[in-house]
C-alpha cells in the first residue's frame, strides 16, 4: 500500500536510477511494464469475478501501476490534494484525458479520500481485459453514439450516485488525445454540478509518458523523458449554465498543460 501518495498536499517521485539496469536487460523498457501492468490487470480481474474486488483491492492495485510507474523510471508529480480533501461532501472531479494511466492511477490518489467513481465509454465495461474490475466499481456508462442519450443518463445516475456521497471522475474529451483541444472538451459535468448544487475540481494531467499503442492502445510504448503531472485545481462552485464555470476549468487545463510542455 502506497499511503504516503495523499499524505501531503503533494507527491512526487523521488530520483532513482535502478532503470538503467532494467533497460539493459530488456533493451526496451516498455516490455517489462506491460508484463507487470497486465499481470496487474489479470489478478484485479480474478478477484471481481470471485465477487471479492472491493474498495480496498482498487486502492491497492491502483498503487500497484503507480509503482509499476516509478520502477520503470517514470516520474510522477501530483498537486493540490488539499483541494478536494478539505471539501465537504461529493465533487465532481472534470480532468482532460491523455492515456490509460490516469484510469488507472486516479483510484489509488482520490479514493483514500473522497469514495468515487467513474464515467466511462460502455466499451470499457465489455472489454475483455478491463470489464470484471470496471463493471464492479459502478460506473455511470455512456454509449457515445446517442449524445441526448447520454447526456440524460449521466444527469439521472450522476445525480443518484452524488446523493449518495460519491464523488464522480468525467473526461469531457470524446476520446484520448495528446492535444487537448477545448472546443472537444463538453460542458456536461458543469450541468451536473450546477443540478446538483455541487463543486467541480478541475484536473489537468500530463500522461503520454505512457503513450498510445498501435494496435492495443492501452499496450502503448513508455517514454520516461517524459514527466506525468497530475494537478487538482481549487473548488468551483457552480451556478446556472455553468458555461463561466466550464471556462474555469478549461483555462486551468490549458495553462497547466502550457507549464509542462518543455517536460518540466
Amino acid at each position: 500500500m502506497r499511503q504516503e501518495i495523499t499524505a501531503e498536499n503533494e507527491y512526487h517521485t523521488l530520483p532513482d536510477t535502478k532503470h538503467i539496469l532494467i533497460d539493459r536487460i530488456t533493451f526496451n523498457s516498455r516490455y517489462i511494464f506491460t508484463i507487470m501492468f497486465m499481470e496487474s490487470v489479470f489478478r484485479s480481474a480474478l478477484l471481481a469475478r470471485k465477487g471479492v474486488y472491493d474498495t480496498r483491492h482498487w486502492i491497492d492495485s491502483s498503487h500497484e501501476i503507480f509503482s509499476h510507474v516509478e520502477r520503470c523510471g517514470g516520474q510522477i508529480h501530483i498537486t493540490g490534494l488539499d483541494n478536494f480533501r478539505n471539501t465537504r461532501g461529493p465533487v465532481l472531479f472534470l480532468s482532460n484525458h491523455m492515456s490509460t494511466l490516469e484510469t488507472m492511477i486516479f483510484p489509488g490518489i482520490i479514493q483514500p479520500l473522497k469514495d468515487v467513481t467513474f464515467v466511462v465509454k460502455e466499451e470499457l465495461v465489455k472489454h475483455w481485459a478491463f470489464k470484471d474490475v470496471m463493471q464492479s466499481r459502478n460506473p455511470i456508462v455512456l454509449s457515445r453514439s446517442n449524445p441526448r442519450e447520454d447526456f440524460r443518463v449521466v444527469m439521472e445516475q450522476g445525480m443518484e450516485r452524488l446523493k449518495n456521497n460519491i464523488s464522480i471522475i468525467i473526461f469531457p474529451q470524446s476520446t484520448r488525445t495528446l492535444d487537448f483541444q477545448p472546443s472537444s472538451f463538453n460542458s456536461l459535468g458543469t450541468k451536473l454540478a450546477s443540478k446538483a448544487g455541487v463543486q467541480v475540481i478541475p484536473v489537468a494531467i500530463k500522461t503520454d509518458f505512457w503513450g498510445l499503442g498501435k494496435y492495443l492502445s492501452y499496450l502503448g510504448p513508455i517514454d520516461r523523458n517524459k514527466k506525468v503531472h497530475i494537478a487538482f485545481g481549487e473548488p468551483i462552485n457552480v451556478t446556472g449554465t455553468g458555461k463561466e464555470e466550464h471556462q474555469q476549468v478549461v483555462e486551468f487545463i490549458q495553462s497547466h498543460l502550457e507549464v509542462w510542455k518543455d517536460n518540466k
